[in-house]
């Protein structure tokens, strides 16, 4: 404040702050019809002019520069500087006094804001036509709402899900991304608005319900804590269809998998499929959402880190980020289901040993697939020991579902026997890949897979049973066929998983830092363990 009151020419001691203290609140919502000029800024601005202007008395001598005043500029220069600074600093600058207030009530300046700070690209001199400001809406949308833009994952249970919050023209929207329909993984997302919050006239913020099939309803969105918000819905009565229940379940049904109960013709999959129905039901009147990010990416990784879409069987298709932490890489559901819920790390990578494939014929043959990974598990188990003792090699076998620490220590050199090779080279200097087949017995939700891989690397994945009971750790294969499809072979379950990158382009989703990305990791995983 008291640089304000030194810019424009004021004392701290006789200027803007003794007038806003004997300011009551009356007066202060009068301010805006008050003339441009106060008066007492007048006589100390003709004081000061008296005092250090020619023949005032007192020179101000040849080496005194003269004062300049913010004042003094012209209007149409002071709406291009306020204009320019961050808009949390304009309601500060509002106190200051009466001429800047008034020039804060300019639409340019929060016109600008809106766009450089927040994305808007409408044409928001349309808003006159409804009587709304500018300053309106980011002071009273963008603003007030700027917590919830973002990347988040809503707590329903073990299923998860993957929320994007933007600012869609005049509205902040939540969408919900969905996997394509299973098995066509490499088909895009799909997506469906939950929620929009918008201006009504120059009344404050309103938030509508987008769930259900009868238009926009009432609806409240509340910032419960930092990095975690609620939705609720105050009209369930739209959710709700005339032919009661069934309607509601075919409906979902369709548009969740794309099909009827009856082309389902697998018994264990309609078990799956109705207690996802009946268990997400429960959550269409109020949701918490948990921050998430985009993992960071680094020059070294194998292939751009990100979101991919994976087929789980009878679970159908799923979300998992693919992250990388060192000489280890790990994939951790954001979708999940009764048996891996959301939130666990999937599978996990260790990119210090790479496994050398059979030739194609040879690879038709899955005992001699099992026989090339056992051994280099049984290698690393071997090294594991003499560098860290029985503890590590039993992260091996069965582990339990915990946050995942930094991995153990590795060897210095990969092996370069019993299957493994060493996996100095980048990737671009792997050649242009080997043949590829799943072998005989291998069950695979999309035939449709590459038949030409980069590289392969021992990898775990985690098996549990109904509820995430008895999880468990068992090896397997991670395929690498290019920069947006990788495979994951599961030795004991003689299954195939085919992954294919998320392509849609997710706002405010980048981790302020690789610590917080990490810490995000924890915490999501902690929730369901």
């Amino acid at each position: 404040m008291a640089v304000c009151a030194r810019l424009c020419g004021v004392g701290p001691s006789r200027g803007c702050r003794r007038r806003q203290q004997r300011r009551g609140p009356a007066e202060t919502a009068a301010a805006d019809s008050e003339p441009d000029t106060d008066p007492e800024e007048e006589r100390i601005e003709a004081g000061a002019a008296a005092l250090f202007g020619a023949g005032g008395g007192r020179s101000a001598g040849p080496s005194s520069p003269p004062r300049c005043s913010l004042l003094e500029l012209p209007p149409e220069l002071l709406v291009e500087i306020f204009a320019s600074l961050p808009g949390t600093d304009l309601p500060s600058l509002a106190q200051v006094c009466t001429k800047f207030r008034r020039i804060l009530h300019t639409d340019t300046i929060w016109r600008r804001r809106c766009r450089e700070e927040y994305g808007v690209c409408e044409n928001l001199r349309k808003l006159e036509i409804t009587g709304v400001s500018c300053r309106d809406v980011y002071a009273k949308l963008l603003h007030r709402y700027r917590h919830i833009l973002g990347l988040w994952q809503p707590d329903i249970g073990p299923y998860g899900g993957l929320l994007n919050v933007v600012v869609d023209g005049l509205f902040i929207i939540g969408w919900m991304y969905l996997p394509p329909h299973d098995p066509h993984v490499d088909d895009p997302m799909r997506f469906k608005p939950l929620f929009r919050i918008h201006l009504m006239e120059r009344k404050s913020a309103t938030v509508e319900c987008m769930y259900g099939h009868r238009g926009p309803h009432n609806g409240h969105v509340q910032i419960v804590k930092k990095d975690e918000f609620s939705t609720k819905c105050n009209q369930t009565d739209h959710h709700r269809m005339s032919g009661g229940r069934q309607e509601e379940f075919r409906t979902w049904l369709r548009e969740e998998w794309g099909r009827t109960l009856e082309d389902i013709f697998h018994e264990h999959m309609q078990e799956l499929i109705l207690m996802k129905f009946i268990y997400t039901s429960q959550y269409d009147n109020c949701l918490t959402y948990r921050r998430i990010y985009l993992p960071p990416s680094r020059p070294d990784d194998l292939i751009r880190p990100g979101l991919f879409k994976g087929t789980y069987g009878s679970h159908g298709l799923e979300i998992v980020m693919l992250s990388f932490h060192g000489k280890r890489a790990r994939g951790t559901k954001i979708t999940g289901d009764p048996n891996i819920p959301a939130g666990q790390q999937t599978v996990e990578i260790d990119l210090r040993h790479r496994i050398q494939l059979p030739d194609a014929e040879s690879l038709r043959d899955f005992n001699e697939l099992s026989r090339v990974v056992l051994e280099v598990r049984e290698q690393m188990r071997q090294e594991q020991e003499q560098e860290g003792g029985p503890e590590d090699a039993e992260g091996l076998g069965q582990q339990s579902p915990q946050p995942c620490e930094e991995p153990p220590a590795e060897p210095a050199q990969a092996p370069g026997d019993g299957g493994a090779v060493a996996a100095a080279e980048p990737p671009a200097q792997s050649g242009q890949g080997q043949p590829f087949v799943l072998p005989v017995g291998v069950s695979s939700r999309n035939e449709d897979y590459p038949r030409t891989c980069r590289m392969c690397f021992y990898g775990t994945g985690l098996i549990a049973g109904h509820g995430f009971t008895s999880p468990e750790r068992t090896p397997g294969v991670f395929v690498l066929f290019d920069e947006d499809r990788f495979g994951f072979i599961w030795l004991e379950l003689k299954s195939f998983s085919l992954y294919s990158r998320v392509q849609a382009a997710f706002r405010n989703a980048d981790a302020p830092s690789p610590q917080a990305f990490e810490e995000m990791l924890k915490n999501i995983q902690s929730l369901t363990s």
